[in-house]
């Protein structure tokens, strides 16, 4: 390639994760793998530095590059990318952030990975990206110019009328190197088979940022073509490599026909999934439990179960009879392997009382404190 050709190279390489990956489609009809095995932490580095300088060589000079790694080997990866861009070129590591299911194990539970961002040049592409603030922000305080006076403490700037200086449209804030964004999901449209694959979300934050449309994008390890996909939505050319003749032949199926994921957590935000009732679960504080969200039949999981199996909880509604709480707990927790169940009562009920054989089977009815002391005073009450 003439140099200058790409305006943005984006690395997913190995990993170093001393691995072979492998990945069956959900179709079961292909076969992804591939070896990252390596005899030492010189043989990567060299590995890498070879391939840098060929990409350094075809950037522009308003070009960047971001490279991914995760924590086994990016100690590597910065020391190669300062030797071959210059520590002067250092841009940002960026944090990608995501949550993800794991079995238990001894340590912390690995949830980022990490992309180093180098530019070419001081004279770099970069386009700003805005998000919102932060709800503990005070923004009426933010829309007002401050100055400094002669002991260099910072006051609002007033002008000759003595009123306060607006200091002009707010945009939000720059979007920091922490990045939330959901990992794929094994149902996700988009998703392929192929064992590293990213989310288009990913990719298109980063050709949005260092790009511009008509530019193009290099990807020396295209993989399953997620980098050339996004620069297709978002308008810019793209180069793919890879010595994998299965990967080359999955990333020109997927340029037929691109399929872009619409994360409904990313638009709306994690909050918004929080759907449990916090006035309800006040009832259960000084227990340890865990809050469960979009579910209409169970409030709450008790942290510690019975035999293995969990304790599902569920707090009778204002509107509804225990019996119908009962069933609904039930009917919620049934397939989830419960032996024990909980409705707590938070009313006292005019018709005669439950029998235990009423219930569905394995639910118990407790009071909670409000129904208890309603039932202590209706008794003194009948004993006056």
């Amino acid at each position: 390639m003439a140099p200058g050709t790409a305006q943005l190279a984006y690395l997913d390489p190995p990993f170093f994760t001393q691995k072979a990956h492998r990945l069956v489609t959900k179709d079961r009809k292909r076969t992804f793998e591939f070896r990252d095995l390596w005899p030492s932490y010189e043989a990567y580095a060299e590995f890498l530095y070879d391939r840098l300088i060929a990409v350094y060589r075809v950037i522009s000079q308003q070009g960047s590059i971001f490279v991914h790694c995760d924590r086994n080997a990016t100690h590597v990866v910065r020391a190669v990318l300062d030797e071959v861009f210059g520590p002067q070129f250092f841009r940002s590591e960026i944090i990608w952030h995501y949550r993800r299911w794991s079995n238990s194990r001894r340590g912390l539970l690995p949830s980022h990975q990490t992309i180093y961002y180098y530019s070419r040049s001081e004279e770099y592409t970069f386009n700003y990206e805005w998000q919102d603030y932060s709800p503990s922000t005070n923004v009426d305080q933010i829309l007002q110019q401050r100055s400094r006076d002669a002991f260099g403490k910072t006051a609002y700037k007033r002008d000759s009328s003595g009123r306060v200086a607006p200091s002009g449209d707010k945009k939000g804030v720059p979007l920091g190197d922490v990045w939330d964004i959901p990992y794929l999901n094994p149902k996700a449209k988009e998703r392929t088979g192929y064992p590293t694959q990213k989310p288009l979300l990913l990719l298109e934050r980063i050709i949005s940022l260092a790009s511009n449309p008509g530019d193009t994008v290099l990807d020396p390890f295209c993989g399953s073509g997620t980098t050339l996909v996004a620069a297709m939505f978002l308008g810019r050319n793209a180069i793919g490599i890879d010595n994998s003749s299965d990967a080359v032949s999955l990333t020109r199926q997927r340029l037929k026909s691109p399929t872009k994921t619409e994360s409904q957590l990313h638009r709306k935000g994690r909050d918004t999934y929080r759907s449990a009732d916090e006035s309800l679960l006040a009832i259960l504080r000084g227990l340890e439990y865990v809050p469960v969200h979009r579910n209409s039949g169970i409030d709450a999981l008790m942290k510690i179960g019975v035999d293995g199996t969990p304790v599902p909880i569920r707090i009778q509604r204002e509107n509804e009879s225990v019996f119908e709480s009962a069933c609904k707990l039930f009917g919620a927790a049934r397939d989830k392997g419960a032996k024990v169940m909980f409705v707590i009562a938070t009313s006292v009920e005019v018709q005669a009382p439950l029998i235990s054989n009423d219930l569905p089977k394995g639910v118990i009815v407790v009071d909670s404190p409000r129904t208890l002391i309603e039932k202590s005073l209706q008794e003194l009450r009948v004993g006056v």
